[in-house]
This record gives structure tokens, sequence and C-alpha cells, in this order.
């Protein structure tokens, strides 16, 4: 069934009292509606600002933004990344829309569901996304196919290489230029040029600090040899120079948001610019992240509150700090109702419109409750206390830290909490999870791309790395191997097909075969390309990911492809040498 607005907890939670004002706030001046900005963060912790007290670096430029913004105290995400996501994009629960995994398919957002790009673009906006987008990659998921009619970045999760990296354009295969968040923050300026005079929504997704922990030499020599002043205040073990990169990085990211303000302020566009900054999940290392329990993948305080800033230049009060409790959900009905848009289609979200807390009207605010879950984990976040996934009630006001349980002090909350739980549970868990093929040819979109992550190896072959994010298929021996998608073709056509692999000397003169259902195309591997693994003269500590390297585009020719479900084989027929390929990615393009 479908779950009622904040699944009617507050029924159990709260004296019932009278709702906020709905009414949309106005637009600027001259009626022209405001530009939204929304800078995500990968990674990076509460803590990892000094303007929340870290003192092992400074952040000058955030912490401006954030004198500028109204600041949350109290801002909540989900433990991962493709949950946030999904929530700040769709304002709905992660588990109500498909997304169960990281990767694998399981990051995918139910297609149906609108996002915030859909009802920014059909209100007249420009929409555009840059970086990491990691809610699917294939048209209907596809962030072309999600209101944002500019994409440029890489839709899979973790990335393997940050500098000059191959990413995609609107479907199209592209090569970076530098270290990545520079990249995407230039491409984010030149947007805000090209659209000064229209309306525009623009999300700029950086990828960093999530590891491989990869930062231009500028940045970490001046972190290198730093000593930390600050630490983890937990038992778990630090690790120093993670930590040391993991500043270096945000050092980065802060240079870039001053970038970006920049370009607002030179183009006379502060006052009409809504400027939203957050992060993804926790941090992910264990590292000063104000005495809070949990990092990244946790569902305790130091896994899921985050940084949050929203600057409304003469429209929002500068250096107002919030203290009510609010989450990614919330973004989107907020944003709407800032711009003024139609909030009377939101009425379904699972985000409220936090607005009026904005505008400083909380005295008829209506308290909520916000769920965290992961792995099988779900903790409640109220306005003041925090049930874990173990049933431990601590009161967060005096304790952060999540030190001291109150069960026995509370019971009674203790009972509402974890009645909540168990209606939250039973409503959203395992809804819009489904037998979902990838999809390949969507009618709107030329490009398809089935990377190595999405399929499966057969025989000798195997992954370049148990993460399957940015890893490649290597140990294609012989006429019994096979990598095989399972694909839904979504309209029938033909398509010219490139695939990305690397061809050892010795292997020059392969034939190999692709097929869905009857059709195929076959070509020879007639051409050597065997460069060395990279990333490790770049990586500042050791990767848990795959190493990359640089594939070519060897054109297969052209096959037909009837609508309809079947796998995707891709085989050898012939093996002249030792070895066949290693494979990173097939790319589909209509003809």
């Amino acid at each position: 069934m479908r779950p009622i607005y904040y699944l009617g907890l507050l029924l159990l939670w709260l004296t019932a009292c009278q709702g906020h004002k709905t009414e949309s706030s106005s637009t600027t001046s001259d009626d022209r509606p405001p530009n939204v900005i929304v800078i995500l963060t990968d990674d990076q912790g509460w803590g990892d600002l000094s303007f929340n007290g870290n003192r092992n670096f400074e952040t000058p430029n955030l912490d401006r933004l954030a004198r500028e913004s109204i600041v949350f105290d109290n801002f909540y995400v989900q433990p991962v990344c493709s949950p946030t996501r999904a929530e700040l994009l769709t304002g709905r629960y992660f588990t109500s829309l498909g997304v169960f995994d990281t990767s694998a398919g399981g990051e995918r957002m139910d297609s149906e569901v609108p996002t915030i790009a859909d009802y920014f673009n059909n209100a007249g906006y420009a929409t555009a996304a840059f970086g990491k987008w990691h809610n699917g990659m294939q048209a209907p998921y596809h962030p072309n196919a999600r209101g944002f009619e500019e994409f440029y970045g890489f839709a899979s999760g973790h990335w393997g290489n940050y500098f000059s990296p191959i990413l995609e354009h609107n479907g199209e295969v592209v090569r970076g230029e530098g270290y990545l968040a520079d990249d995407l923050t230039t491409h984010a300026i030149s947007y805000i040029e090209n659209h000064q005079e229209e309306p525009f929504l623009l999300y700029l997704a950086l990828n960093t600090p999530h590891s491989p922990m990869q930062v231009p030499d500028s940045y970490w020599e001046k972190f290198r040899d730093r000593e930390l002043r600050q630490r983890y205040a937990g038992d778990e073990p630090e690790d120093e120079n993670f930590t040391r990169a993991a500043l270096a990085m945000v050092s980065n990211i802060d240079d870039n948001v001053g970038r970006v303000v920049a370009q607002l302020e030179t183009l006379e566009l502060a006052e009409n610019t809504i400027v939203v900054y957050l992060s993804d999940n926790g941090p992910n290392g264990w590292r000063y992240n104000g005495g809070m329990r949990g990092k990244k993948g946790s569902t305790d305080e130091g896994g899921v509150r985050s940084p949050c800033f929203i600057r409304w230049k003469g429209n929002l009060p500068a250096g107002k700090r919030l203290d009510h409790i609010a989450s990614a959900l919330d973004l989107f009905p907020t944003l709407a109702n800032l711009t003024g848009l139609d909030t009377g289609r939101l009425s379904e979200l699972d985000g409220r419109n936090i607005a009026p807390l904005l505008h400083g009207e909380s005295q008829d605010w209506q308290d909520h409750l916000i769920f965290n879950h992961w792995n099988g984990k779900t903790s409640i976040r109220s306005q003041d206390f925090r049930l874990d996934e173990q049933g431990r009630l601590y009161e967060i006001r005096s304790d952060r830290g999540q030190l001291t349980k109150v069960n026995t002090r509370y019971p009674e909350i203790e009972a509402q909490l974890q009645a909540a739980r168990d209606l939250w549970t039973e409503n959203t868990l395992g809804q819009g999870v489904k037998d979902r093929p990838y999809t390949l040819g969507h009618p709107d979109y030329s490009f398809t791309h089935l990377p190595a992550r999405d399929g499966s190896g057969f025989g000798a072959i195997s992954r370049s790395n148990k993460y399957p994010n940015d890893s490649f298929f290597m140990g294609w021996a012989g006429l019994g191997d096979s990598i095989v998608w399972d694909v839904n073709v979504l309209e029938e056509g033909d398509f010219e097909v490139d695939l990305y692999a690397t061809v050892k000397p010795d292997d020059v003169g392969a034939v190999i075969q692709l097929t869905h259902g009857e059709n195929q195309v076959s070509a020879v591997l007639d051409t050597p390309h065997d460069p060395p693994l990279q990333g490790m003269n770049r990586d500042r500590v050791p990767r848990i990911e795959s190493y990359t390297k640089e594939f070519k585009a060897f054109q297969l020719g052209t096959i037909h492809l009837e609508a309809g479900r079947d796998s995707m084989v891709l085989k050898a027929l012939e093996v002249p040498g030792k070895g066949v390929a290693d494979v990173r990615l097939l790319v589909f393009r209509r003809k």
C-alpha cells in the first residue's frame, strides 16, 4: 500500500496541531523565478568543514557560504550514495523507488516517478546535471531521461580515475579535461554563463572525497605532512594518510564552490539564485566528525548527518541556524515552493515543504520523524531522540555521540518509535523492487551504454575487482567463455556497436560475436591495444576499487535488435592466440 504522508506517525508521536501555511513564496521583483543550484559532495562528513569545528584545515569559501546561508544543524541523508540521491531527486523514500543497492542495477529509481528536474523543466527551467549520477545508466533511468536536458559526467557509482578520465556527454563517450572535480565545476560555470538570461536548475554532483583518494599535487603537498589537531573520537583506528587525502580533496571542493559563487557574483545572479550545499552520507573513513558515532554506511548520527546550507541573498536570512530536523527528502518540495512552482502537485511526496522554517514561520510547525535505512538496519530520528537499529534510545540534544541509553527513562517514547519503525518498515521496504532487465534502445535517446559492471562473466572470465562500478572483465581466453547482459530492447531498430576493450599483441585476430535473440554481429579484433593499468601513481593511499586503463573503441558493426527481453551475449568464434580481450563497455547508437 502507498505510504501515508509520514505514515500517520504523528498520531502516535505528537498531539495534533494546526498545519503550516503552504502558499508558494513570491518570486523575484522582476517576476523571473530564481535559479537553483544544488551542490552535492560524495562521502564528505558533517565534520569535514572548518565551519563545523574542524581545526585540521580551513574551508574559507564553504564557511563564507554558510555565513551567508540558512544553516541546518540537524539535516539528514541516507547512509550511502544512491539512496540519498534518489530521495533528493524525487522527494520519496528510496525504499519505495526500487533502490536497494549501489551497483548491479539496484541503484535505479523507478522510472515512472517524476524528478525535481522533470518538474522544473516542465515549468520552463533549463536543467543540467554535471558529475556523478548513480541512479541508473540506461534510459529511462539515465539523467537525460529524468528531466535533465544536459548531462556531463558518469552515470555509474565510483569512478577509477580522476585525471582526464573517459566520461559521457548526453550519452556520447568523451574525455574529461584535468582533475575531475575541477572539470565538472568548469562545465557548471560555463552553463551558468550560457543560461544567465533564463531560469535554470543546476545539479553539480561532485565525485569527491570518495575514493580512490586522488587529488592534484598542489593540494596534496599542503596536507602530506600536516599534523592532525583533531582526530576521530571513537575506538576505531584512524588512517591518518586517508584523513589527509580527504582533507586535501575537500580543500579542492572548497575552491570549486568558491568558483561557482564568484561566477554568480560576476554575472550579478547572486540575488536571483538559490544555492543548496550538502553531502550524500557520512565520512568515508574514521576521522573528526563532531564526536558522533558511525561513518558512511551506518544509520547512526555520524553516518547520516550532513552539512546543509541554503543561500538566497536578499530573500532568506543570512547566518540563521535552524535546529529543526530536516532531510534530503524535503529539498524537492521546498525548492518548488521557493521558486513558485505548483506545490499542489507534490502533495504525495514523502518530503515536506520546509520553506516556513526558512522564513521564520515555525510557530505552527508540526514535528515529524526521519527514517534512515541500509543493509537491513533502520534507525529513527525525532526532534530530540534517535532510536538505533538495535532498539537503543538516545537523547541526541545532549548525547550526539550516542553514548548513554535512555530507554528506561523514556519508555513511552521508545514504544512510540518502535511502533513507528514497524509501520514504516511494513509500508515501504521492498516497494518498487522488481525483476528489471537493463534497458536498451529507448526510442527518444540515441545512445545506450552496457558497462561491464552490469554484465556477468562465464567460464574463465572474472571481474577486475569485487566492487563492480568501475571494473572490467578479464581472463577471456577461449570459445567456452562469454559475457552476458540481461537486456530488454525497448524499440526495434538498427544499432551501431562499439566495444571498449584491450587486446594483447599476441591475441590479435580473435573473431567475436555479439548476439541478442536471433540477431547478431561479428567482428575481428585486428588491432593490438595493451596499455598498462593506471591509478596507483596518483593514489595518495592504497585503493579498494579496481585500477583502470585506457580502453580502445573497436567497431563491431551494425546489429538489428527486435523489441523484447533476451540475453545480450558476447563470445568468441575464433581464438588464434592465448586469449581474446579485456572488456569495459558496449556502446549502442541507434541509426
